[in-house]
C-alpha cells in the first residue's frame, strides 16, 4: 500500500470498518477483500483497510496490545522503537525530573507513546506528513502530546526541558534507500544533538547500533541495546541522563528480564585486555550488543574466561559458565579448515543438516555448506545434524564442531 493510502481510514466508514477486521491469513485476503467490496465498500477503502489491518498483526511485536488501535506505515513500522524498549527510554527522563520532552523526529510515535504514559508533556515532531497524521491518530488518547509536523531543526525548544531525537539515517532517489553512515549527514546532524545538550538540555538520542566509537561525542553515556539477542539500538545520553562511571554499556533484555555490562572509559582497542587461551571446553558467542559496545574483553574478565585470539570476538573457558551476556557451546572437536578433510568428517559423521557459524573468516557459510553436503537432495543426506564454527587462531583457520548448551 502506498503511505497515502490511510487517507481512506480517517473517516467514521474507515475506522469503524478497520475496526471490525481482525487478524488473517494470506491466503484469505482475495475472499475477504471481495466480501468487502460486495458489501459496498470501495476498492480504495477495502485495500487500505486490510493492509492496515495487516500492519496491525505485525506491529503486535513491538506494541503489543496497543498496535490494534494505532495506525502504521510500512516504513515507520519497520524504524519504530519497540515500546519494551521505548518504555526504558522515558523512564530514564523521568528519573531525571524531566516534566516536558520534545520528540524530534517522533515517526509513528512510539517513543511518545511511552513519554505520555509516564505523564510527561510531550511535543512531537514529525517532518513526513502521513507519517505525523498517523503519530496524530497514535497519541490522541493523551491530551498532554501534541503533534507538529515540521523539519526537527525548526521547532522553538523553550517550553521543554527534555529531548529525545531519532535522526533520519537513511537517504531516498528514484531507485530507493541507501543508509548513511555519516553522522554528521543524518538529519539532523549528530552535531545539532550536541548543541542541544551544550543548551542544558537533558537529550537522548537513537542512533543505529554501528556507529563507530569514534564518532560518539565526548561526556555522553554511549548504551548498545538488543532484544532477544537482536541488537536494536544504541542510545546516548547526555547531562543529568548520562549515569555516573559509564561511558559504555550493552543492555540485553530477554524473557528473563534485562541484564547490563558497562565500563567507565572509552573504546580503545589496544587497551582492551584479556587472557589468551585454546579453544576448548566451553566456546562463548558473546551477544552483538556486548560486541557493539567493545565490552568483549571486559566480558571475558567478568566471566574468568579467555580470548581464543586478540582479534576474535570468542571466548572459551574450560567449564561451563553461565551468562546472560553469551550463547555458550560445547566443544566436540577441533579440526583444521580444509575443505576435503570437512568433507571426510561429513561423511563419516553421516551428516545431513549443518550449521555454520563463523567470525574472522572470510568464508561464506552458504556457500561451506553447499560444498560439504553437496547437491543431493534432503532425503539422500545423513540423519546427523551438526554445528561448526570457523574462525581464525593468529594465522590459522579451524573448525570447531559445538553443540549448543541448552538454556
Amino acid at each position: 500500500m502506498a503511505d497515502d493510502s490511510i487517507s481512506p481510514l480517517l473517516t467514521p466508514e474507515g475506522w469503524d470498518l478497520l475496526a471490525s477486521i481482525g487478524p488473517y491469513s494470506e491466503k484469505d485476503s482475495l475472499a475477504l477483500a471481495e466480501k468487502l467490496r460486495k458489501a459496498g465498500h470501495s476498492a480504495e477503502l477495502t485495500s487500505a483497510v486490510l493492509t492496515q489491518s495487516r500492519l496491525r498483526t505485525k506491529a503486535t511485536a513491538k506494541f503489543g496490545e496497543f498496535a490494534q488501535q494505532m495506525l502504521f506505515t510500512q516504513t515507520g513500522l519497520e524504524q519504530a522503537t519497540r515500546l519494551q524498549v521505548a518504555v526504558l527510554h522515558a523512564q530514564r527522563f523521568a528519573q531525571a525530573g524531566v516534566k516536558s520532552i520534545a520528540d524530534l523526529g517522533c515517526g509513528l510515535g512510539a517513543d511518545s507513546l511511552a513519554f505520555s504514559t509516564l505523564d510527561l508533556k510531550v511535543t512531537a515532531v514529525e517532518q513526513d506528513e502521513i507519517t505525523a497524521a498517523c503519530a496524530t491518530i497514535n497519541l490522541m488518547p493523551f491530551p498532554d502530546a501534541k503533534v507538529l509536523q515540521a523539519e526537527a531543526s525548526t521547532v522553538a525548544l523553550d517550553d521543554v526541558d527534555g529531548v529525545w531525537l531519532d535522526p533520519a539515517r537513511r537517504a531516498t532517489s528514484s531507485s530507493g534507500s541507501t543508509r548513511i553512515f555519516d553522522p554528521e549527514a543524518f538529519s539532523p546532524p549528530l552535531s545539532f544533538v550536541e548543541q542541544l545538550a551544550n543548551r542544558g538540555l537533558q537529550v537522548g538520542v537513537k542512533l543505529g547500533p554501528g556507529i563507530p566509537h569514534e564518532s560518539i561525542p565526548g561526556g555522553c553515556e554511549a548504551q548498545w541495546v538488543s532484544v532477544a539477542g537482536e541488537l536494536v539500538e544504541v542510545t546516548l545520553w547526555f547531562n543529568s541522563l548520562a549515569r555516573p562511571g559509564i561511558r559504555r554499556a550493552a543492555l540485553l533484555l530477554g524473557p528473563d528480564g534485562a541484564a547490563e555490562l558497562s565500563s567507565p572509559v572509552d573504546y580503545l582497542p589496544a587497551e582492551q585486555q584479556a587472557a589468551i587461551g585454546p579453544l576448548e571446553g566451553y566456546l562463548y558467542e558473546p551477544d552483538s550488543a556486548v560486541i557493539r559496545a567493545g565490552l568483549v574483553a571486559d566480558l571475558a574478565n567478568h566471566l574468568g574466561a579467555h580470548l581464543i585470539d586478540p582479534q576474535i570476538a570468542y571466548l572459551c573457558s574450560p567449564e561451563l559458565i553461565e551468562t546472560p551476556f553469551a550463547r555458550a557451546y560445547r566443544v566436540l572437536e577441533v579440526l583444521p579448515y580444509n575443505v576435503k578433510g570437512l568433507r571426510s568428517w561429513v561423511r563419516e559423521n553421516n551428516i545431513g543438516s549443518l550449521e555454520i557459524k563463523k567470525r574472522g573468516t572470510a568464508v561464506t557459510p552458504e556457500e561451506l555448506r553447499k560444498q560439504l553436503l553437496g547437491s543431493s537432495p534432503k532425503k539422500a543426506r545423513g540423519s546427523t545434524t551438526a554445528t561448526l564454527v570457523l574462525t581464525r587462531i593468529g594465522q590459522d583457520r579451524v573448525a570447531a564442531v559445538v553443540e549448543a548448551v541448552s538454556g
